[in-house]
């Protein structure tokens, strides 16, 4: 796999697929733009280099057809004011429009391409839609490592037919932190797991028992655990089905010397709702009729000494129902404690993100990923399919 400073791209027609799936408010507004700020090293590279530099990605689930609400017109925008240089906005992604567009381009110009996935093509990966993409340009640079866990035609699909491909800058970032925490880590290598169901992470907790010293589970998945020690859990999230992989994954760590740490309390409340009444209760004493939607504060004491000697800290998913308040104390105060360390400190996923990023640390931790889903399928020791179109 090269990457884009490894190749001649000056005066050239380079094809950059980006992550452009970034969340807008109901006027069409952009809300977080960070995925567009992460794009800028590659694209500034390759103006640099006088190249015509022509930008595709997808927004939103159009399901293969074209939603108004889902246009990349607001990117075009706000690229143009983080590039401090007009960007030409395309009405389709292929066709004759897009061909001479890019004809009339000037060396180190940009255009941006609308929305792949107002063609079914682009998630079914139909070779067709592929090479219509590829024969835009000299060369294809992947740089949307929050979509490199998809197969379509626009990651994998188009390597078939583009003359050249590489990946840009952002995939080299993720790839290199990712490997640094988990292929050759400072130990002691300490995972953070949380999140709602162990069904979503069982795979995540499977190949980390082979790589971490020190383990932390963490939000509503640890529920399970606690059930399946014969804890009365209440009426909390629990994989019920699970119960038997939860204790094996315990036995897993215990023989592999990885030490195994659970909520100690919670908070708990009647339902799910910030006007409910609460309270912080041992996890052996759960009411049957309550739910756990946080940990509590003798586990974020437990938590904070578990990770005081951490030279390497990886962490996907919250404490708890972070979005509520109440239910907010727990995840907020690890991402304080984290952001404290001086480890190596690299948080991949959605909800951990936004948790991060709204208790202004997100400079103190050393590697946001940009991509949930890609984390997530590294973290389980899998391939990811743009990155093998790539090799």
């Amino acid at each position: 796999m090269k990457y884009i400073d490894e190749l001649d791209i000056k005066g050239k027609k380079v094809l950059c697929r980006f992550d452009f799936n970034v969340p807008l408010d109901e006027n069409l507004n952009i809300t977080d733009d960070r995925r567009i700020k992460e794009a800028l090293p590659t694209i500034n590279h390759a103006l640099d280099e006088k190249a015509k530099v022509i930008i595709i990605s997808h927004l939103g689930r159009p399901k293969g057809k074209v939603v108004d609400t889902l246009s990349l017109k607001p990117v075009a925008k706000r690229l143009e004011r983080l590039l401090k240089q007009e960007v030409i906005m395309a009405a389709d992604c292929i066709g004759d429009e897009v061909v001479n567009l890019i004809q009339d381009m000037n060396p180190g110009s940009v255009l941006l391409l609308e929305n792949l996935r107002f063609h079914p093509g682009e998630t079914t990966n139909d070779d067709e839609f592929a090479k219509k993409l590829a024969d835009l340009a000299d060369i294809y640079v992947d740089d949307a490592f929050g979509n490199a866990h998809r197969s379509h035609a626009s990651n994998v699909g188009i390597t078939k037919f583009a003359k050249e491909s590489c990946a840009g800058f952002l995939m080299k970032k993720e790839l290199n932190y990712f490997n640094k925490a988990m292929e050759n880590p400072s130990r002691p290598l300490v995972a953070i797991v949380g999140g709602s169901k162990v069904s979503d992470k069982l795979k995540v907790l499977i190949n980390l028992i082979k790589k971490v010293d020190k383990m932390i589970i963490g939000g509503g998945m640890a529920f399970t655990f606690l059930k399946s020690m014969g804890y009365e859990v209440g009426k909390s999230l629990v994989d019920d089905q699970l119960l038997g992989e939860a204790g094996e994954i315990m036995e897993q760590a215990k023989k592999a010397g990885v030490k195994l740490y659970l909520p100690v309390d919670c908070i708990v409340a009647e339902r799910m709702d910030d006007k409910a009444e609460t309270k912080s209760v041992p996890v052996q004493e759960i009411n049957p009729n309550w739910l756990g939607l946080d940990i509590g504060p003798a586990t974020i004491k437990l938590f904070e000494e578990v990770l005081r000697d951490a030279s390497t800290i990886v962490w996907n998913g919250p404490m708890g129902v972070f979005e509520m308040d109440r239910f907010s104390r727990g995840t907020f105060a690890m991402a304080h404690i984290v952001a404290s360390l001086h480890a190596l400190s690299i948080v991949g996923g959605g909800d951990t993100d936004v948790a991060i990023h709204r208790t202004g640390e997100s400079d103190n931790i050393s590697y946001i990923s940009t991509g949930g889903g890609a984390f997530l399928q590294l973290t389980e020791g899998k391939v990811l399919p743009a990155i093998e179109a790539l090799n």
